[in-house]
Formats: C-alpha cells, sequence, structure tokens
C-alpha cells in the first residue's frame, strides 16, 4: 500500500491533524496516509509574503521524509514548495490549489473560490493563471472578518463561506466553487448540501488526483 504524506505549511498541529483526517477518509484502503506540520510559518498563513516563505519549509520536510513515502500533498491553497519538490525529487507532488482547480473546470466549466484570506486574492488568480484556467475563472469571493477568528469559529466559517459560495454562483456565473484553504477542509465537507452546483473540496481532490497517479 502506498504511502502518503500530507505537509501542512502552516504550523497549527490541530489542522494538520483535522486534514490528515480528511485525507485517510478519501483513501480508506487504497494508501496509508500520515502528516507533518511547518514549525516556521504562522498558524494560519493568510498573506503572499508567508505563503512564499513557507515554501523552503515544505521543501526541507519533503526532503526529510522522502524515503518514506510514495507521494506528496502540499495542503495550503496556494501550493507553496510544490514545483520545487517536483523540480528536485522523483516522487509525485500534489498541490490542492491546483488539484481543486483542475477538478472544478472539469468539462469546461467555469468555477469561483470562496475563501477567508483577502491578502491572498492575487496569489489565487497567478495560480489559476500559471495552470492556463483563467478563461474559466470566475474570482475570488471573501467572508468578511478577520481569518484566524473566523477559522476558530466553525458555524460562523460554514455560514460565511457559504454566502461567499452563493455569490460566486449568482452574481459571478460560477458553475462550480471551490473552498479555497486547507484550514477549511472541514467547513467544506458541510457546505455541498445547500448548493446545486459542485462544490469542490481541495483536500479531497488532492488526495484523488494523487491516487489516479499512483495507480491505486
Amino acid at each position: 500500500m502506498p504511502r502518503i504524506l500530507l505537509i501542512n505549511p502552516n504550523s497549527s498541529a490541530a489542522t494538520t491533524a483535522m486534514m490528515v483526517s480528511i485525507a485517510r477518509a478519501c483513501c480508506t484502503g487504497r494508501a496509508e496516509l500520515v502528516g507533518a506540520t511547518a514549525t516556521r510559518a504562522p498558524s494560519m498563513i493568510v498573506d503572499a509574503d508567508a505563503l512564499t516563505a513557507s515554501a523552503t519549509e515544505v521543501v526541507e520536510i519533503a526532503q526529510r521524509q522522502l524515503d518514506g513515502c510514495d507521494g506528496i500533498i502540499v495542503a495550503a491553497f496556494g501550493d507553496p514548495g510544490a514545483a520545487a519538490i517536483r523540480a528536485a525529487m522523483a516522487v509525485p507532488v500534489v498541490g490542492i490549489g491546483e488539484a481543486s482547480m483542475r477538478e472544478a473546470a472539469l468539462g469546461g466549466r467555469r468555477f469561483g473560490i470562496a475563501t477567508v484570506t483577502p491578502a491572498l486574492v492575487a496569489s489565487i488568480a497567478a495560480l489559476a493563471e500559471g495552470i492556463g484556467l483563467s478563461a474559466q475563472f470566475t474570482g475570488t469571493r471573501l467572508t468578511p472578518g478577520d481569518p484566524a477568528a473566523l477559522a476558530a469559529d466553525p458555524a460562523r466559517l460554514a455560514a460565511t463561506l457559504a454566502e461567499a459560495a452563493r455569490a460566486c454562483i449568482e452574481q459571478d456565473g460560477a458553475e462550480a466553487v471551490i473552498i479555497g484553504g486547507g484550514p477549511l477542509a472541514q467547513a467544506a465537507d458541510q457546505l455541498q448540501p445547500q448548493f446545486a452546483v459542485p462544490i469542490i473540496k481541495p483536500i479531497a481532490a488532492a488526495v484523488t488526483q494523487l491516487l489516479a497517479t499512483l495507480g491505486v
């Protein structure tokens, strides 16, 4: 059974545990899933500088644990370090940002992103452009309030993300909506029943893509 390493570029061990739990549920019986948590980043990456800075440690974690894994998931929405790992190491690597965008765009669908981090809007748009999906990307809709405070209030987080997702659909014409962020994974699980269009969950999207790459 292949072993998948999920790297959390945020420094929250609780967030890592939550994302690992979700990822394990997506690959039961097909792969073993283990987590690793950054130590030098903020507990929640909310701006482009922190996102860029986190890439170095993500690569270091991958290097340290390379011998014990068959595939790697980078579990922050900007995919910090994913490209560098691909360039330096012979192991399949999937970032949750790219994986979720590719899933959302299947069949030519237009897709939007609902998230909590206004300082990462430009980074999100750059990611869509970098993988050739700008034409299908309808834009990012944001929740009000401080991202960390929202993440600490699960009920409010889910409610405000639902409002942002609804704006993606009703105002921007999105045919699928990504809940944009690893720490938002639990909220993403709750939202699909409220919508007729697909609500894309980045952790699940990354697991699906990596399992397909590994052939399991």
